[in-house]
């Protein structure tokens, strides 16, 4: 039996971001799901259950910081990794709450080693 793929959320309310993200982490083995917003976000997470997210903080209605608040509450050790073009929101204590943080960009190296990291942690291997 093929090993299973781990599967990540993506939440961003940028298009782009989910084309560049999808396909990076694809090219890594990983299945991506995505979502456009916090409440779209939150249904995904209990219908696939994903290994990991990767939230966007700055969405219109539900903000990535009420998004990561409600998915810990539900399941504290599936790691969320906050992904903002604001560097200055990691300075905000509600973020702490974050397994990890990155700042948007086009090189996805950093992204791709949290999700590496994060994914070991939870999954072994």
């Amino acid at each position: 039996m093929a090993e299973r793929k781990p599967k990540i959320l993506l939440v961003d309310d940028e298009e782009s971001i989910h084309v560049l993200y999808r396909e990076e982490l694809e090219e890594e083995g990983y299945e991506v799901y995505s979502a456009l917003n916090g409440e779209e976000a939150l249904k995904m997470a209990e219908e696939v259950d994903p290994d990991l997210v990767i939230l966007d903080i700055n969405m219109p209605g539900m903000d990535g910081i009420e998004v990561l608040r409600q998915l810990k509450e539900k399941k504290p050790n599936r790691p969320v990794i906050l992904s903002s073009a604001y560097p200055e929101y990691k300075q905000d204590l509600a973020s702490w709450a974050s397994d990890d943080y990155i700042v948007k960009s086009y090189n996805l190296d950093e992204l791709k080693a949290s999700v590496k990291r994060q994914l070991q942690r939870v999954l072994g291997g």
